[in-house]
């Protein structure tokens, strides 16, 4: 049993890495190419829908690397699930201070409403965005890690 919690946790984080990967690398780079307010109306629509799916992602994410943590707290590998579980805790919290106030602003903006600095608020939300991904990515490298 303990065994399928630590390849469902993995695939789950991988996932999620990949999405944040994505939007990170590919979907925010197509956005920002994209002419006049297309771009911009993009990302509202991306920060409402990716605004309601993360946060569950990210706490089941959590709450799934606790479970393995204790599960097997008497296995090898429990130090690195810990320390991915610290990763993924401090992911969360830097999203609840950092990202979120950011996104739910951006997620209402239409070119009428929009503040000017809109672009600069959104280059802020992508390099903190970055510094989110290389976290979680850590710790899906020491997930991975300890299931191996």
């Amino acid at each position: 049993m303990l065994n399928a919690l630590e390849v469902f946790t993995t695939v789950i984080v991988g996932l999620m890495v990949g999405v944040e990967f994505s939007v990170a690398f590919v979907i925010n780079r197509i956005l920002d190419a994209l002419p006049e307010d297309s771009g911009q109306l993009g990302r509202a629509h991306g920060g409402r829908m990716l605004g309601a799916v993360m946060p569950v992602w990210y706490i089941t994410s959590l709450a799934l690397v606790t479970i393995w943590a204790i599960a097997g707290r008497h296995h090898q590998g429990t130090t690195l699930v810990i320390t991915a579980g610290a990763l993924l805790l401090l992911s969360v919290i830097m999203s609840i201070l950092l990202l979120v106030p950011i996104n739910n602003q951006g997620k209402t903006w239409t070119p009428d409403n929009r503040p000017a600095d809109w672009k600069q608020q959104m280059n802020r939300w992508d390099r903190l965005h970055y510094i989110r991904v290389i976290i979680i990515i850590a710790a899906f490298a020491l997930l991975a890690t300890a299931l191996a």
